[in-house]
């Protein structure tokens, strides 16, 4: 399948780390990847997922441990299952978990994207060395943001003040930041971003982002979408059934667009800016994979984005973003 490669260290196994981000998809490509274990492990294909990391694998590790001793425990707890499931012949394993990025109640606290991801995804890498690849997934970053706060609200958020939208809006913190990060967490480590947009509900072509091979089923799975953003009236049921004014929001069927025209042009303006980035080469940290099939008419992210020349470019000539 073209998955496996010379293994760096004793585990005699590729390890990638699929660390979302949420509202990216994680959720579909987590079913998927569970409800096709069978044929995963026909071809040496390992699948750890949130049902196991959340219970008790990696706590002490991406935050910040309470005392060396915990962080030690959690390494040691880590490499154990790792040695356990490259036993089994597992050549490759895929840990999905987009909480060990962050988590989006933290970002909203924050206002502004995945805070401390640096710091999480290099405890996670120390934990799992040697990682293979890091795959990461970005959102244009008004339809993140948005998602985001609409998956909040049924789990108790608040709905946004204007203030706290203006401040996440002019925030200068974007992908690129988080994607520096994850490269000075990672030196040796392969990064590979995708976007959202260009393959949404398709989670064989996701598999091939994540391990660089095709998927072993012969027929593609199209559509799949689990934990989709609610709707309008679904988060004003929400908020009338906590005694608040579902009046807040506005009226229609469709999807919750919480910012102004301005703000969400900023934000999706951002986006672009990050997209020349990565297309661009990253600085050498990562590499941006668009159209997992080449044969097919590729649609375009964002109007105008061809249109960007060497003007534009100071941002990317910086050996590291400003803040």
């Amino acid at each position: 399948m073209g998955v496996r490669h010379a293994r760096r260290g004793g585990l005699p196994m590729d390890v990638i780390l699929h660390i979302g981000a949420h509202r990216t998809g994680s959720t579909s490509f987590q079913h998927f990847l569970r409800d096709h274990a069978g044929a995963l492990a026909r071809h040496g294909i390992g699948y750890w997922g949130p049902g196991r990391t959340r219970k008790g694998l990696l706590h002490g590790i991406p935050d910040e441990p309470l005392s060396a001793a915990q962080a030690r425990r959690g390494n040691g707890r880590v490499r154990l299952n790792l040695q356990s499931t490259a036993g089994r012949g597992v050549e490759t394993l895929i840990v999905s978990d987009e909480n060990m990025l962050g988590t989006p109640r933290c970002c909203l606290r924050a206002e502004e994207l995945y805070p401390d991801a640096g710091m999480r995804i290099a405890r996670l890498n120390a934990a799992f060395a040697p990682v293979r690849r890091v795959v990461l997934r970005v959102r244009s970053l008004d339809q993140w943001w948005a998602s985001v706060m609409a998956f909040l609200i049924p789990r108790g958020a608040s709905l946004p003040d204007p203030s706290r939208l203006k401040a996440i809006a002019g925030g200068a913190r974007t992908w690129r930041h988080v994607i520096t990060e994850l490269g000075c967490a990672c030196p040796e480590t392969e990064i590979v971003v995708s976007p959202f947009e260009r393959n949404s509900g398709r989670p064989d072509l996701m598999f091939r982002e994540v391990t660089g091979s095709n998927w072993p089923l012969s027929r593609p799975v199209e559509d799949l979408r689990l934990n989709a953003r609610p709707t309008l009236p679904h988060l004003r049921r929400m908020l009338e059934e906590r005694g608040e004014d579902p009046g807040r929001l506005p009226m229609g069927t469709g999807r919750w667009h919480p910012f102004t025209e301005d703000e969400a042009a900023r934000l999706r303006e951002a986006y672009a800016d990050d997209l020349f980035w990565l297309r661009a080469g990253a600085d050498g940290l990562a590499r941006l994979t668009e159209d997992p099939e080449p044969a097919k008419t590729a649609k375009t992210l964002i109007a105008g984005l061809d249109k960007r020349g060497y003007r534009h470019d100071r941002a990317a000539r910086k050996l590291a973003p400003t803040r």
